[in-house]
């Protein structure tokens, strides 16, 4: 497993000051993206890994219209601010194809960054980093300050960049994208290419690459990640498959492998890192938040052929108060115009009983009721009346 310390070849030496009182600076932020509720899965894990290195600085998300409200509720538990910001897209398909990454486009949309100019210096880190110590003396670097991409490397990888927010900034990257492009099609393009003397005008601006160490590419050169690698600070989950899109075992706490996914023990052992934080954190504050949804929202009601219906939300049993009938393997469908309001009452329990004990899909098809309410396995209690006329 990494571990984490500060490397000795390092171009220019950081000061500690921030590392010794670890007082809060107000004025500059750690800043992410999330254009839609699974990007957000990421933000969360790398938010909370920076709060667990006890970062000084502030955290701030950018978020696009696609995002949930619920999702929002539970970043503004992780970080100072939410910020919701227009997609930006740069639609240039062929040269995403050429990269096969065609929803890459959106990514434009982090330029929205330096907008943030109540912040007075800022570090971005892509949704799908992940910090493994305190990182704080990125602020000490200055814009545009980026280390090399690991397929090119007289190329900067935008997943982590330190910059400084500024409307006359973004909006000469709005012209520049307007005028040039993006030779990739994507935002890392268009960034090397407006900042396009990163590679040779000053060497303090080159981040070690253990500042941006791609969890993919453990990859060509082991030696040298045997060597260096327990120095790594932030992973990067490049490529297609994400963190989120493995399984994880929560009794092993293990990642779990299919015909579909695959990695070196080394991006294994980065993958369980981000389980682990994602498990013991993320998904119980996920959880507080669907409890409190499910609070606020106790009863909905249906109407159909003359009958109203109350469903109630209750514990995932069936209530003690009503006998348990033997299921019968096959049962007819619920005709609502065949039988009186108090017959389908019982009928009705008896398919949400089987429902809830077999999760027998087909009865679940056949009802007519909108079963909107169990698509998330919600267990619930109905209450049958004639609505008054």
């Amino acid at each position: 497993m990494p571990r984490c310390s500060h490397p000795t070849h390092a171009p220019r030496p950081f000061p500690t000051l921030c590392h010794l009182h670890h007082h809060r600076v107000t004025d500059q932020a750690f800043v992410t993206l999330a254009a839609d509720d699974v990007y957000c899965q990421g933000a969360l894990v790398l938010g909370q890994s920076l709060r667990n290195h006890k970062t000084s600085r502030k955290l701030a998300v950018l978020v696009t219209p696609e995002v949930s409200s619920g999702m929002r509720s539970v970043l503004s538990s992780v970080f100072d601010e939410v910020i919701e910001v227009d997609v930006l897209d740069s639609a240039d398909s062929v040269h995403l194809a050429l990269m096969q990454r065609p929803e890459l486009g959106v990514t434009f949309t982090k330029l929205h960054c330096w907008t943030l100019t109540h912040y007075s210096k800022c570090v971005f880190m892509d949704a799908d980093t992940l910090v493994l110590c305190n990182v704080d003396e990125l602020f000490d670097r200055e814009e545009f300050s980026a280390a090399p991409d690991s397929g090119w490397p007289d190329c900067f990888n935008s997943g982590v960049f330190v910059f400084r927010p500024s409307l006359r900034t973004y909006n000469l990257l709005l012209r520049f994208a307007a005028e040039h492009g993006s030779f990739d099609g994507g935002d890392q393009g268009l960034l090397n290419s407006f900042f396009s003397n990163w590679a040779t005008a000053d060497i303090g601006k080159h981040l070690p690459f253990l500042y941006n160490l791609s969890s993919s590419s453990v990859y060509t050169y082991v030696p040298a990640f045997n060597h260096f690698g327990r120095d790594a600070k932030v992973v990067h989950f490049l490529g297609a498959t994400k963190p989120w899109n493995y399984k994880y075992n929560l009794q092993t706490r293990r990642v779990m492998q299919d015909g579909t996914t695959s990695g070196s023990f080394h991006q294994l052992s980065f993958l369980a890192l981000w389980w682990n934080i994602y498990s013991a954190s993320i998904l119980p504050l996920l959880e507080k938040h669907q409890k409190m949804e499910d609070s606020e929202s106790e009863e909905c009601k249906h109407a159909f052929n003359g009958v109203e219906v109350t469903l109630k939300k209750i514990s995932p049993c069936v209530p003690s108060s009503l006998p348990m009938p033997e299921l019968p393997e096959q049962t007819n469908e619920v005709n609502p115009t065949a039988c009186s309001p108090e017959e389908l009452a019982f009928k009705a329990w008896l398919y949400f009983s089987n429902l809830c004990m077999k999760s027998n899909q087909e009865i679940l098809m056949s009802i007519s009721l909108s079963l909107t309410d169990l698509q998330n396995n919600r267990y619930l209690n109905l209450c049958f009346r004639k609505p008054q006329k």
